[in-house]
């Protein structure tokens, strides 16, 4: 028997890192390994990373992160993942290898062929049996593409060659020794593929996006052990694999919105908002989704969710294109020092607009700008963005669930900002809370992972508030604001650049 003291690991996949994080029974962190990740713009529009190079920093981080710790392989109880959802990846059965690259979240190449469906009038039978609607960001646009532009990728996949996966799927295919091909429920919910009612992979939708089942995983629970990883990838160790959800399922556990009505928001690349709607499948009227939340036992807990395309990756825009900061922890400062954005509204809709106003053609915009326009302002208005996007969801929200929102989660990387956070509470005039583990994604992995195997019962969840944001501007103040913004989003969608 291993009387050492025991660990759950969270493997994290972001957009643009990989991470290992070890969370003691007190469900505090006691290590974590991070590597950043690669994305390719090979056009405009267009985001891509190499799955590979994901499964060789899931490598290097869960031994980098036993390392830093000092912790043994065998003190390890329970792996749980979490994964940046409709990141799409299709492999060759045989050789293991990827037949394109890991077509993004965020990209927007398969805008025609959305198109296309929506002209076959596809988007209300896709509603009522997915929840979403039809875009890029989810994953049967990606899948037909590639189908259609990988040669030979049609071919191999009507023959059963080829394997589907989100990032989930392809990581526990990898660990455990490709004897596992699965995703869970909240990740299927996300490929336009699922009717989130039954849980089951749609004929109707396959035949209609000419996707062949033979490729796609088989779907279970969220919170259940699914074998374990081979030795030879765990440090001769074999661990038991117990938990796989989509990033944003994982925040929404980690911050333990548990109950109906509780909502979270999540600062990270994009900005994510989930309400927990309990047994009930919530058909948003307001732009925004209705999704699986997670799913324990057979009982499935379902969600609204508005999905914002572009929130913190603004500000790396504004370091890496623009040169305005060297580091983001400088921005609160750079915010509070110009006071007011003096009239400047940034449109972050470098990819288009998610909800609830879904324009994949959207362009990003800068409106208001004088002579007298400074860095700081910009910044500012860069920040106040990520808020102003926020409300417009959490807005659609309470008008489909008919909830009044009275507090806010957060979390993410700009969760950290003071400003962001202060300026969202004056905004949406509620407190927002902010909590001593920022690592709610991981924590949620890992929450449920320890579920599984009775590392901890619902009892002994629990998380700290560091910090709570009180409203302390004049609501009628951020109102005006509030609408300023609607007329610059209104003429960020009215331009159409010419393809010259």
């Amino acid at each position: 028997m291993n009387n050492k003291k025991q660990y759950i690991m969270a493997i994290d996949h972001g957009t643009t890192s990989t991470r290992a994080i070890l969370f003691d029974h007190d469900c505090r962190i006691a290590g974590i390994a991070q590597k950043e990740g690669g994305v390719d713009y090979p056009h405009p529009g267009w985001v891509e990373q190499d799955a590979v190079s994901i499964w060789l920093d899931t490598l290097a981080v869960m031994a980098g992160v036993l390392n830093k710790a000092g912790i043994d392989p065998d003190q390890v109880a329970a792996i749980g993942i979490s994964n940046q959802r409709e990141t799409s990846v299709l492999w060759d059965k045989k050789t293991g290898l990827p037949i394109y690259k890991a077509i993004v979240w965020q990209s927007r190449q398969t805008a025609d062929i959305c198109d296309e469906w929506k002209k076959q009038g596809l988007e209300d039978m896709v509603r009522e049996k997915t929840g979403l609607r039809i875009d890029p960001y989810f994953s049967a646009s990606k899948i037909a593409w590639m189908l259609e532009h990988v040669p030979g990728a049609r071919e191999k996949a009507e023959n059963g060659e080829l394997m589907f996966g989100t990032m989930d799927s392809w990581i526990v295919w990898k660990l455990t020794g490709q004897e596992r091909h699965i995703t869970d429920a909240t990740n299927a919910s996300r490929t336009l593929l699922c009717d989130i009612e039954n849980l089951k992979w749609d004929d109707e939708l396959l035949k209609a996006f000419n996707i062949p089942r033979s490729i796609l995983p088989d779907i279970v629970p969220t919170s259940s052990n699914y074998g374990t990883t081979a030795p030879y990838h765990f440090f001769g160790t074999r661990v038991p694999i117990c938990s796989m959800v989509g990033d944003q399922q994982a925040a929404l556990f980690g911050q333990l919105c548990v109950e109906k009505g509780m909502a979270k928001n999540t600062y990270g690349t994009g900005g994510f908002l989930l309400m927990n709607t309990g047994n009930d499948i919530v058909r948003s009227q307001n732009g925004l989704l209705s999704t699986i939340a997670w799913q324990i036992g057979d009982k499935v807990t379902y969600a609204l969710e508005g999905s914002i395309f572009v929130s913190g990756s603004v500000m790396k825009w504004m370091r890496d294109e623009l040169e305005l900061f060297e580091n983001v922890g400088e921005t609160a400062k750079m915010a509070e020092r110009a006071q007011t954005t003096a009239g400047v509204y940034i449109i972050p809709a470098f990819v288009g607009l998610g909800a609830p106003y879904w324009d994949d053609r959207a362009k990003a915009a800068i409106v208001g700008l004088s002579l007298g326009t400074n860095h700081d302002q910009l910044v500012r208005a860069a920040l106040e963005s990520m808020a102003y996007q926020a409300k417009d969801v959490l807005d659609a929200m309470e008008r489909d669930s008919g909830v009044k929102i009275t507090r806010l989660k957060v979390d993410g990387g700009a969760a950290a900002n003071d400003f962001l956070l202060q300026f969202q509470s004056d905004l949406c005039q509620i407190p927002v809370e902010r909590f001593q583990v920022n690592e709610l994604t991981a924590l949620g992995a890992a929450f449920l992972a320890g579920l599984a195997i009775g590392f901890w019962s619902e009892d002994d969840l629990n998380i700290e508030v560091e910090r709570t944001f009180q409203a302390q501007c004049d609501e009628a103040e951020m109102e005006a604001r509030f609408e300023n913004w609607h007329r610059a989003v209104d003429t960020c969608k009215a331009f159409k650049p010419l393809d010259i």
